[in-house]
């Protein structure tokens, strides 16, 4: 993609290091036009390294962390050694360019649910970027018993935003916020050491968010690496999770971009 027609060159703000070399989240402009919903990935553009001040040749997808009403676009990124995108893309500053697809992408939105009973949002790694939008969206708040946000990591050090999604339970209504980070390689504070699936399988997640996984009355998003998502989602079919079809609402969101 080189037609300027399609995307527009935002600058860089600001950039966090989350974990050094590995995970990091940056923000820049946002165009007045662009316009998502919660949930929704944008395609971003670099130059090609052949051609540093030439027009963006090198597209991925990164969900926006940003909620629809901020004025900046958000993105959070592991850092792919050997790739070609991220490492340039963590070594950007504030004044630097980044291009933004002009289109947003993606389904993984509240609006392939029927509102009421609870939502699971089970993310691994930086699969968390998109439910970050959805929690920062006044929306969710709304329409929903229970919110459990599962966050399955490596290690304490890769449980980014951790401090944002503590606080968003001091907020009005934000009781009803059961966030549960686990690692698989140490184990935190009242938590295994297991991955998601293991937990789902197991029936543990569900005595951890003390609520049930049931089909009836659950809706379930999932976001993360293929493996992860792959095996979920077969542990959820068997339990009658699955994806709407022909306008019907569904209790299954599955997003991978990878």
């Amino acid at each position: 993609m080189t037609d300027e027609t399609k995307y527009t060159r935002q600058t860089v703000t600001s950039v966090h290091t989350w974990v050094p070399d590995k995970l990091f989240s940056l923000r820049v402009t946002r165009d007045r036009a662009f316009e998502f919903l919660p949930g929704q990935f944008a395609r971003v553009g670099l130059p090609g390294s052949e051609a540093p001040d030439g027009p963006p040749t090198l597209w991925r997808a990164y969900s926006m962390v940003s909620a629809p009403g901020e004025n900046a676009l958000e993105f959070y990124s592991i850092v792919v050694p050997e790739g070609e995108f991220s490492p340039r893309m963590a070594r950007l500053a504030p004044g630097d360019a980044l291009y933004i697809d002009k289109t947003p992408f993606g389904f993984l939105t509240l609006e392939r649910f029927a509102p009421g009973g609870d939502l699971w949002l089970l993310a691994s790694g930086t699969g968390l970027s998109a439910y970050l939008s959805i929690l920062r969206d006044e929306a969710v708040w709304q329409s929903y018993e229970r919110i459990i946000l599962v966050h399955g990591v490596r290690t304490a050090a890769e449980l980014a935003y951790r401090a944002e999604i503590e606080a968003m339970r001091g907020r009005p209504g934000g009781a009803q916020l059961v966030y549960l980070p686990i690692a698989t390689r140490e184990t935190l504070p009242g938590m295994p050491r297991a991955r998601i699936t293991t937990l789902i399988a197991d029936g543990g997640l569900e005595r951890l968010a003390g609520r049930t996984l049931d089909a009836e009355t659950a809706k379930v998003m999932l976001c993360g690496n293929p493996a992860m998502l792959a095996d979920a989602r077969k542990l959820l079919g068997d339990r009658g999770f699955k994806p709407g079809r022909r306008g019907i609402p569904g209790n299954l969101a599955v997003e991978n971009y990878w």
